[in-house]
C-alpha cells in the first residue's frame, strides 16, 4: 500500500513539472506575441508619419519645404530599418492585416 501512494507522489511531482514546463513555454510565445504586436504596431505609426509628411510637404509654405523634405527622409529611414528587423524575426506584414489592425484600431 505505501508503494502505491509513493508511485502516486512521484506521478504527481512528474505532473507538476510538465505543468510548470508548459506554463513557462506559453509566457515565452506570449512574450514573442507582444513583441510581435509592438514592432507591427510600430511600423504601422511610422507609415502613417510618412503619409502625413508627404502630405504636408505637398501643401508647405516655402518656409518649411525643408522641414517636410527632412521629415520624409527620417521616417522612410526608420521604416526602412523596422522593415527590416521585421523580416529579420519572420514577420510579414500585408495590405490585408494592415487595413485589419487599423480599423480595429490596434494602432
Amino acid at each position: 500500500m505505501i508503494y502505491f501512494f509513493i508511485g502516486l507522489g512521484i506521478l504527481l511531482l512528474g505532473l507538476v513539472t510538465l505543468i510548470i514546463i508548459k506554463i513557462k513555454g506559453l509566457k515565452e510565445i506570449e512574450k514573442k506575441l507582444n513583441i510581435t504586436e509592438e514592432k507591427i504596431s510600430e511600423i504601422l505609426k511610422t507609415k502613417k508619419d510618412l503619409d502625413m509628411a508627404n502630405h504636408n510637404f505637398e501643401f508647405a509654405e516655402k518656409e518649411l519645404i525643408d522641414y517636410y523634405a527632412y521629415q520624409i527622409k527620417a521616417n522612410k529611414s526608420k521604416l526602412d530599418y523596422l522593415m527590416k528587423q521585421a523580416k529579420e524575426q519572420g514577420i510579414a506584414l500585408d495590405m490585408t492585416n494592415e487595413i485589419y489592425l487599423r480599423k480595429n484600431e490596434v494602432v
